[in-house]
């Protein structure tokens, strides 16, 4: 039953990741939260590491673990903000990210040779449909420019994420999660360090809004949500893992809806039904023979 409950306590954790950075980011420009995100994460990893004994990677480990931090956090979070920051609607730039799980699918069945049922391809599909469907019901009316700088930034966060999953799947197997990720806040770390102060003033306001959500990002998204998200990508298929990434954009507007009053029209509703159904055929099992005779 834990086992079971990690997916959905991930999806929690991460959807949340929004609704922190909006509180925080009035107060802080972006790369500089997240350099400090980063470095308060992994003081955080060393006592764990330090307390729980958790075993060191070898060298050739520890640099997989940093290429996967530069993949799954630097590169990810650094192009999303970059969109965001460059006027590019957060509602589109979740629509693109949102096409994570299809592209995931796609590299592992040529990197990995996993193969897909169609009955998860069309529940792949449906979330997709699920999530335009989300997004697309807070644009409706809207109208703004798309700055081309913006659409590659947003482009880069989706092919980074997306290959850093399956890298970390192929790689990162033998590694402590512990250990692991603190090499990949490292390299996070370092990146986010070189764009804080090569492009940003670094001047931060110390409201409390900024201080509650820091801490919420540190603690229930850098450490509790990725090692979650590390736990479930070695246990199962990279594809199925990537799926439940549909979740999140549907829990997110409805968090939004709660918190900040922003409106779910029943476009929205239909969306969240349609996501959930995806999810739910693309991580279905099929039946053992042996269960069909008995059904028989």
């Amino acid at each position: 039953m834990l086992i079971r409950s990690v997916p959905f306590l991930f999806v929690l954790l991460w959807s949340t990741g929004f609704i922190g950075a909006r509180y925080a980011l009035p107060w802080i420009e972006p790369f500089n939260l997240l350099f400090i995100r980063m470095l308060i994460t992994l003081v955080v990893f060393l006592l764990l590491i330090l307390v729980l004994r958790a075993r060191w990677p070898s060298p050739r480990e520890a640099g997989h673990q940093m290429v996967v931090g530069l993949l799954i956090h630097a590169i990810y979070l650094g192009g999303v903000f970059v969109a965001i920051k460059l006027a590019l609607p957060a509602g589109v730039t979740a629509l693109v990210v949102g096409l994570q799980p299809l592209l995931t699918a796609l590299l592992a069945r040529i990197g990995l040779g996993q193969t897909l049922r169609w009955q998860q391809w069309l529940g792949l599909l449906a979330g997709l449909v699920g999530v335009s469907l989300v997004l697309g019901s807070g644009l409706l009316g809207q109208t703004f420019e798309v700055h081309p700088a913006a659409l590659l930034a947003v482009i880069i966060s989706l092919f980074s994420i997306s290959v850093g999953t399956l890298y970390q799947k192929r790689f990162g197997g033998q590694t402590d999660l512990l250990t692991g990720s603190f090499y990949q806040y490292l390299s996070t770390a370092l990146c986010m360090a070189l764009l804080a102060y090569g492009f940003e003033t670094r001047e931060v306001i110390w409201h409390s809004d900024l201080v509650l959500a820091l801490l919420w990002l540190v603690f229930g998204l850098s450490v509790s949500a990725i090692l979650l998200l590390m736990l479930m990508i070695r246990l199962g298929e990279v594809s199925r893992v990537a799926s439940y990434f549909y979740l999140v954009p549907p829990l997110t507007a409805i968090e939004a809806w709660w918190l900040f009053d922003e409106q779910l029209n029943g476009l929205a509703l239909l969306g969240i039904l349609v996501t959930v159904t995806g999810v739910y055929l693309a991580l279905k099992q099929p039946r053992s023979s042996s269960q069909a005779g008995v059904e028989k």
